[in-house]
């Protein structure tokens, strides 16, 4: 018999950890094996018009690998498209919970539904779980304080694009971030000592936060370094650049094009601006180097 749950779990944040939790240990306490069943691509790509204009939280390995960590056994991706998505609540339960995988308890979010019977209440979706031996299990909604009652991958998005880096990282319960391969840039940062590694992201989907020079944990190599990264457009080289993502990696001195980066976010030193001249941007680059190392001294959360 399996304990499981389902959901798109973009983020894996603190609200989806609570449920999680829940699957853990109801299925150490039953002797069972832990499940969840996840959706690729989203739904919002697939069913919704602003599709063109979605990013995620989570690459799909990214989503995996945090729910493993966090106790998971296995964790089945569906492939979503329209002919699964024409699926009743019913037909879902019975094709995949019940026959195919043998689930004994579902373990659900406060708002989860699921199906195209999209006008059901949660308690019909439960009553559909029992007639087909399902135990449905609720858990309620996670607040994080007083500014933030609930904690949604909608609120972290919004945060990322405002540059709420810190806010957006204790949503989520870990540091935000982007992996992907240093590319060619137009290596100016070397002429004023500042060598920048341009990141192409693997996965473009992924939301990238707003403008802005941010404290940064860089990961290279299986090491771990501090860095500084510009997210913006560069305007002090010229107008009508490309929105880039470049990263000053300090106390590091390599030839690393063409190979992995991943870059985590631990807060916003300030905005992306113009200065008058390279030698300008150089003074203020020596200011962001000293207050980068500063904060990061003092990065508070500490799981890596």
């Amino acid at each position: 018999m399996v304990v499981g749950s389902t959901g798109f779990f973009d983020g894996v944040h603190r609200g989806h950890l609570a449920v999680i939790n829940k699957v853990c240990l109801l299925a150490r306490e039953q002797g069972c094996r832990s499940l969840v069943f996840t959706f690729w691509p989203h739904p919002r790509a697939v069913l919704q018009q602003d599709a063109a204009k979605f990013r995620l939280l989570t690459t799909l390995e990214e989503k995996r690998n945090l729910l493993i960590n966090y106790g998971i056994d296995e964790v089945v991706v569906l492939p979503f498209d329209k002919d699964f998505a024409n699926q009743t609540t019913r037909e879902f339960f019975k094709n995949y919970l019940s026959d195919r995988y043998q689930v004994s308890t579902l373990v659900v979010g406060y708002d989860h539904r699921v199906g195209c019977d999209v006008n059901q209440t949660q308690q019909e979706m439960f009553e559909i779980a029992r007639e087909l031996g399902i135990n449905p299990v609720r858990v309620e909604e996670v607040s994080a304080d007083d500014k933030y009652p609930k904690i949604s991958s909608t609120k972290i998005r919004e945060l990322l694009l405002q540059g709420n880096i810190e806010q957006a990282n204790s949503l989520l319960g870990y540091r935000y971030g982007l992996e992907g391969v240093v590319v060619e840039g137009l290596r100016i940062g070397r002429t004023i000592g500042f060598p920048t590694a341009n990141i192409r992201l693997y996965e473009p989907l992924k939301i990238v936060p707003g403008d802005g020079v941010y404290s940064v944990w860089v990961d290279y190599s299986g090491k771990t370094y501090r860095g500084i990264t510009n997210i913006g457009t560069r305007p002090t080289i010229g107008q009508g650049n490309e929105r880039s993502i470049e990263t000053h990696i300090l106390d590091f001195d390599e030839d690393i094009y063409g190979l992995p980066l991943k870059i985590e976010f631990a807060g916003k030193m300030r905005n992306e601006k113009r200065f008058e001249s390279l030698e300008d941007l150089k003074t203020q680059l020596f200011i962001d180097r000293e207050d980068s190392k500063a904060f990061l001294d003092n990065d508070g959360i500490k799981l890596r």
